[in-house]
C-alpha cells in the first residue's frame, strides 16, 4: 500500500528534534518508533497514534477518528486519525502531542526472536 508522502514528511518534521526516532514498515505504512516504542504510523490517508487507554474514549469521539481493530478486538490506546482531520497545524500538533506524551510512559513491546 502506498504511503502518503506529504503526511509522512509532516510527521518527520514534527519528530525531527527528538533524539531517538527510527522508522519501520508496519501496519501497511511507515511507523515512527520513539525511544524504541511505537508512537505514530502513517499510511495512505491517515495516521495511527498510540495515545494510551486513558485518552482512548475521548479520542474516538472526535471527528475523523476510528479505533484500531485487531480482528474482532479493539486495540484501546490506538487511534487512526484521517488526514482531513489534521489538515491544520493545531489539530496535527494535538495528535502528535498526545502520542509523544503517552510515549514517555508507554512500555516497549517485547523483542521477538
Amino acid at each position: 500500500m502506498p504511503v502518503n508522502e506529504e503526511l509522512l514528511n509532516r510527521v518527520r518534521e514534527a519528530l525531527m528534534d527528538i533524539a531517538e526516532v527510527t522508522e519501520k514498515r508496519m501496519f501497511g505504512g511507515i511507523c515512527f518508533m520513539v525511544n524504541n516504542k511505537l508512537c505514530v504510523c502513517v499510511n495512505q490517508h491517515e495516521i495511527l497514534c498510540r495515545i494510551g487507554p486513558d485518552e482512548f474514549d475521548n479520542a474516538i469521539e472526535q471527528n475523523g477518528t476510528r479505533p484500531m481493530q485487531q480482528g474482532d478486538r479493539t486495540a484501546k490506546g490506538y487511534v487512526f486519525v484521517d488526514e482531513l482531520a489534521i489538515q491544520n497545524k493545531v489539530d496535527f500538533d494535538y495528535w502528535i502531542g498526545l502520542a509523544l506524551t503517552y510515549n514517555k510512559v508507554a512500555k516497549s513491546s517485547k523483542k521477538r526472536r
